[in-house]
């Protein structure tokens, strides 16, 4: 195939496209530009995790509210008809006893 430049334009030619300093350089970093990658793909993942597990979370929590605020809706219903207390169009409440 003939010589070529080296790569990292270093204007060496070399019979396989790197200089021999560059082929050293690139062993050393290599292994570093990995182990970075791979960290930073741990780091991603786990902030990923965490934030669906807070969602999850939140989505439980409201869940949770919603059945709450339901059954405090039911107790009232039933707290209102125990007292005699029945429900007009709008918010107007009157004891049932009053009405003509």
């Amino acid at each position: 195939m003939g010589t070529e430049f080296c790569k990292d334009a270093c204007y060496r030619e070399q019979p396989n496209g790197l200089c021999r300093i560059h082929k050293e350089r690139h062993k050393f970093i290599a292994p570093l530009v990995q182990t970075l990658l791979q960290q930073m793909q741990n780091k991603f993942q786990t902030m990923s995790d965490q934030i669906i597990g807070r969602n999850i979370l939140f989505l439980h929590e409201v869940d949770d509210m919603s059945y709450r605020i339901d059954d405090l809706e039911k107790n009232i219903a039933d707290l209102m008809t125990q007292a005699g207390v029945e429900e007009l169009e709008g918010e107007n409440k009157t004891p049932a006893a009053n009405k003509s």
